[in-house]
C-alpha cells in the first residue's frame, strides 16, 4: 500500500504541537476550499489537508500514525505485524486499501471497546446570509433558502450539500438580525446532536426608499410651481399610496414627515417616511414659457441669494 505523509501535507515537523498542527490545517483549508481556491486540484488539497488533520489532531489517532515510522510519500510499505495479524497474513491484502481507510478499521476492530472517536459529537453550526426586500420586513414574509452545507462523509472527509430552507421574515425585522434554524446545520456524530444553522438577514437596496434605522427617505421632485403655489401629491409608502399637502413657498431641502409611515417594530410601533423636496427645473421650454418666465424675472423682487451674499 501507499504511505501517506500527513506531516508533509500539513507542512509541520513530526514534532509539531497541536496548536502548530491547528494553525497549519486553518491556513490550508482557507487556501484550498473549493469556494476560494482557483487550483484545478484545489479540492483534492483540501481533501488531503482535511485527512491529515482528522489523524495528527487526535493523540490516539497520531500514536497509531507515528507507528508506521518515517517514510517517503507514495512508498509502498506494509502495515506492522499486529495489523497484519488482525486483517490479513500478507502485505499483499493491503495492497487495494487507502491508509486512512485502513487506520479507521483498526481504531474500531477492538471487541466492543468503545474509543473517543465514537463518542458523540455535536454538528457545527454554520452561518449563511440572505438578502430581503423592504416590502417583506415590512409585512413579515416567507422565503425559501438555498445554501450548500459542509458535511462529513463515513472518512471524515468533508463535502457540500444542497439543501433547502423555507423561512419565515419577521415583521420589523433588522438588517444583520440572525434567525436560528435549530437542528438544521451540521450532523451529529455518534449519537450527537446536529448544530444549527443562522440565517441573517441583508436588506436590498431600495430604488425610491433609504433606510435611516426604523425611518425611510424618499426623494420628492417639485416643479418651481408647485413649490411657490403649493400642491397635492401623492406618495408611495410601503402601506399605500398616501396624499401629501405641500404648503406655498416650499424650499428645496425641507423634509416633510409622515409619520408612522415607515418601518415596523417588533413592538408595533413604526419609524417616519421623510419626503425630501427637490425642485427641479424644467429642461426645454416653449415660446410662451420663456416669455412667462422672463416676465417674472422681470416683476419679481425675490432675491434668493440675499442672504450671506455681497453684492457688488
Amino acid at each position: 500500500m501507499k504511505y501517506k505523509d500527513y506531516y508533509d501535507t500539513l507542512g509541520i515537523e513530526r514534532d509539531a504541537t497541536l496548536d502548530d498542527i491547528k494553525k497549519a490545517y486553518r491556513k490550508l483549508a482557507h487556501q484550498y476550499h473549493p469556494d476560494v481556491s482557483k487550483d484545478p486540484k484545489g479540492e483534492e488539497k483540501f481533501k488531503a489537508v482535511a485527512e491529515a488533520y482528522a489523524t495528527l489532531k487526535n493523540p490516539e489517532k497520531r500514536a497509531e500514525y507515528d507507528q508506521l515510522g518515517k517514510r517517503s510519500a507514495g512508498d509502498n510499505f506494509a502495515p506492522p505485524p499486529q495489523w497484519q495479524q488482525r486483517y490479513g497474513s500478507g502485505a499483499e491484502a493491503f495492497d487495494d486499501v487507502d491508509l486512512s481507510d485502513l487506520m479507521g478499521a483498526f481504531r474500531s476492530g477492538g471487541a466492543g471497546r468503545r474509543t473517543r472517536a465514537n463518542l458523540p459529537e455535536e454538528g457545527t453550526d454554520y452561518s449563511v446570509s440572505v438578502e430581503v426586500t423592504l416590502e417583506q420586513i415590512y409585512s413579515g414574509a416567507e422565503t425559501d433558502v438555498a445554501v450548500e452545507l459542509p458535511e462529513m462523509d463515513s472518512h471524515g472527509l468533508p463535502h457540500r450539500v444542497a439543501r433547502t430552507f423555507r423561512i419565515t421574515v419577521p415583521k420589523g425585522a433588522t438588517d444583520g438580525q440572525r434567525l436560528r434554524l435549530a437542528g438544521k446545520g451540521g450532523p451529529g456524530r455518534h449519537g450527537g446532536k446536529a448544530g444549527n444553522l443562522y440565517v441573517v438577514l441583508a436588506i436590498l437596496p431600495h430604488p425610491l426608499y433609504r433606510v435611516t434605522g426604523r425611518d425611510l427617505v424618499l426623494d420628492l421632485a417639485l416643479a418651481p410651481w408647485e413649490a411657490v403655489l403649493g400642491t397635492a401629491v401623492e406618495i408611495p409608502t410601503l402601506g399605500g399610496k398616501v396624499e401629501l399637502n405641500i404648503k406655498p413657498g416650499t424650499s428645496s431641502g425641507q423634509r416633510l414627515r409622515l409619520g408612522g409611515r415607515g418601518l415596523p417594530a417588533a413592538t408595533g410601533a413604526a419609524g417616519d417616511l421623510f419626503a425630501l423636496v427637490r425642485i427641479v427645473a424644467p429642461k426645454t421650454l416653449s415660446p410662451t414659457e420663456r416669455t412667462l418666465y422672463e416676465q417674472l424675472a422681470t416683476l419679481s423682487d425675490f432675491k434668493p441669494r440675499s442672504a450671506g451674499y455681497t453684492e457688488t
